[in-house]
């Protein structure tokens, strides 16, 4: 579990840290890391790249990027996680609505008031949430969950991320390798490599042959020789672990 904190007074920084460590002793199941930033651009470019936390705990009013320009990004991502506001005004609640801000506090923070917005964001994180995909795009960072992922495909340095609903994203130029860009997923059972340009959801696969796949959508994908033998062998494990 991870918190990120961000005020542009370092000294409001410290007294919300300060806060989370007695939440935390009042609480000793409850574990978490508190990452702080005292420059909104910082957390910014994090998001920018991916880089999420659980809960954001934020300032609404920073010079340049403001809590509701952070919280946007945050959703722009199609990140359900936890946002906090913390702010001297309660000018901006309406736009805290906007980004679906579970709490707005205002300062000077009450303890009990931010306890109990510590206890709603924690139950809600406890929630299992399934594993999602993040893909850089044009357009933005756009997560979509792995179980709606049929296959990805490395085309000409970009992937193309196919959905099972029909749709199609494509990423921006990948600069590290296919099966760097991929391992996380691929780490996933259900997800195999079948050629140096495809990962395959082993739950669409409608038909395997010697020399390809066939996906619930009817695309046909190739399989290398050079893992034909492997494939096979794991997506049989799979079927049998699934159905039998």
């Amino acid at each position: 579990m991870k918190i990120a904190i961000c005020d542009d007074s370092v000294e409001d920084l410290l007294k919300i840290e300060k806060l989370l460590f007695e939440y935390k002793i009042l609480h000793g199941n409850r574990d978490f890391e508190i990452d702080k930033f005292s420059d909104p651009y910082t957390l910014y470019n994090k998001i920018l790249e991916g880089d999420m936390v659980d809960i954001y705990i934020l300032d609404m009013l920073m010079p340049g990027q403001t809590g509701i320009d952070l919280g946007n990004q945050i959703r722009k991502a199609r990140c359900e996680n936890v946002i906090i506001y913390i702010t001297s005004s309660d000018d901006y609640a309406l736009d805290a609505y906007g980004v679906h801000a579970v709490r707005y506090l205002l300062k000077p923070v009450n303890k009990d008031k931010f306890f109990e917005a510590m206890d709603y964001a924690l139950s809600y994180t406890k929630v299992k949430k399934e594993p999602i995909y993040l893909i850089k795009t044009k357009e933005g960072l756009v997560k979509r969950p792995y179980s709606r992922i049929e296959y990805i495909e490395n085309a000409n340095r970009k992937l193309e991320v196919h959905l099972t609903d029909g749709e199609m994203l494509k990423s921006i130029f990948i600069r590290k390798s296919f099966e760097e860009e991929i391992h996380e997923i691929a780490e996933e059972k259900n997800f195999h490599q079948i050629h140096k340009s495809f990962l395959v959801n082993f739950d669409y696969v409608k038909q395997m042959t010697i020399d390809g796949v066939t996906m619930e959508s009817g695309k046909k994908l190739p399989v290398s020789k050079a893992k034909a033998a492997n494939v096979k062998r794991e997506y049989l494990l799979f079927v049998s672990e699934k159905y039998i």
